[in-house]
């Protein structure tokens, strides 16, 4: 079980398509419509305080059996978990991992579940239209019932993008359409892992999100570094009362003094500095050459030293990759500036072994046991974690 932390929830800015896209709401019935609507034959699912609902993801992918395996394991007293997606391929999928062998699973029979059905058969690895579309109204109508009933807390396992595109919902991401549903400006992206040795957490917030890297530096300005940087202090405030703030370059060297690329020379420098003053009890570095950035996380993840509070990445693969090299299996995806708690595994659908029984749960169990502890917590006890 994962120790407490805390969560703030604080609006913070959706990184658009480079062509936006409209509002998904259609009045033609067979599309966006149905699914936002009350749908008939559901499964019951009665408001408590005690309710974690979960997305199951790509039904192509191995969101189901992390999820069943995590749920396996023995869970907090008083914890109701909710899942939402298609009973009868739930439970195809458990009886077809029980057959490899894999016991460690719970009966889908023995949990509450929201059923709604696929529409046509879905083969493990191999995702498309009829993937995305499941995926996008079981996402939907999860992100429903955590407003409208008062469950705790939104878990999601994971989803294909390109799925997604394919049946016509073009999003950046899962984050960008629960923020359209919560009817909020947008949410940022926040992965936290406790080290395996000590009380240290590992914090990294991205600037940017899901966008192309050619996007990056068209979409990064002082107001949006600033703004992440506030979200970022305002959480890591929860464990320290002066946090310790790391910022990257985005540049190789950090620009080397705009030898190789000019943005920390222009405008990120004085970024810095103008909010490093306002900010006085809070020690910034930055911007640091992002190939050295975080070798003071792998130090305090190996347990020799106490590493900075938060990290600042200023796009996607620059935080992902060192925080997935160190906490692969630890680390949850959290989702800042929604009215609603959402955690997410930090791993892909892996269409790759889908199907076969060896993907492993502990990011999922981590980010059910997250989504609990922080759904339930008092604010005075999780300013004590």
């Amino acid at each position: 079980m994962l120790r407490s932390f805390e969560m703030v929830f604080h609006s913070t800015l959706i990184q658009p398509l480079r062509n936006p896209v409209p509002r998904p709401i259609s009045r033609d019935p067979t599309n966006n419509h149905r699914i936002m609507e009350p749908l008939a034959g559901l499964t019951p699912c009665k408001p408590s305080t005690n309710q974690i609902v979960i997305a199951l993801g790509d039904p192509a992918g191995i969101g189901a059996e992390v999820t069943l395996k995590a749920l396996a394991h023995s869970q907090p007293t008083g914890m109701e978990p909710v899942l939402v997606g298609c009973r009868r391929w739930l439970s195809e999928t458990y009886q077809r991992l029980s057959k490899l062998g894999d016991g460690d699973l719970v009966d889908p029979a023995q949990l509450d579940m929201v059923d709604l059905p696929l529409e046509a058969p879905i083969t493990p690895g191999q995702s498309g239209a009829a993937a995305g579309e499941a995926s996008f109204a079981w996402l939907t109508r999860a992100a429903e019932l955590v407003m409208e009933r008062g469950c705790k807390a939104l878990v999601t396992a994971p989803i294909a993008k390109a799925s997604w595109h394919a049946a016509g919902h073009a999003y950046p991401g899962q984050t960008e359409r629960l923020a359209e549903l919560a009817g909020v400006p947008g949410a940022s992206m926040l992965f936290t892992a406790r080290a395996p040795r000590g009380h240290w957490r590992f914090n990294t917030l991205l600037a940017t999100t899901h966008i192309p890297l050619s996007e990056v530096p068209r979409q990064l300005n002082p107001a949006v570094v600033t703004h992440q940087l506030d979200v970022l202090l305002d959480f890591c405030h929860r464990f320290s009362p002066h946090p310790q703030l790391v910022v990257a370059g985005l540049n190789p060297h950090a620009g080397e003094g705009g030898h190789l690329g000019s943005e920390e020379q222009d405008w990120l420098h004085s970024t810095l500095s103008h909010w490093q003053e306002r900010h006085g009890d809070v020690r910034l570095e930055g911007p640091v050459p992002p190939d050295t950035c975080w070798m003071a996380a792998a130090a305090a993840w190996r347990g020799t030293t106490v590493g900075p509070d938060g990290f600042l990445a200023l796009y996607h693969d620059q935080g992902l990759i060192p925080l997935k090299l160190l906490a692969f299996d630890a680390a949850v995806n959290t989702s800042l500036g929604l009215p609603f708690l959402r955690t997410s595994p930090d791993h892909g659908t892996a269409f790759g072994i889908a199907g076969r029984g060896v993907a492993r749960a502990d990011s999922m169990g981590a980010a059910i046991a997250t989504a609990w502890e922080l759904g339930v917590a008092p604010l005075a006890r999780l300013k004590q974690a």
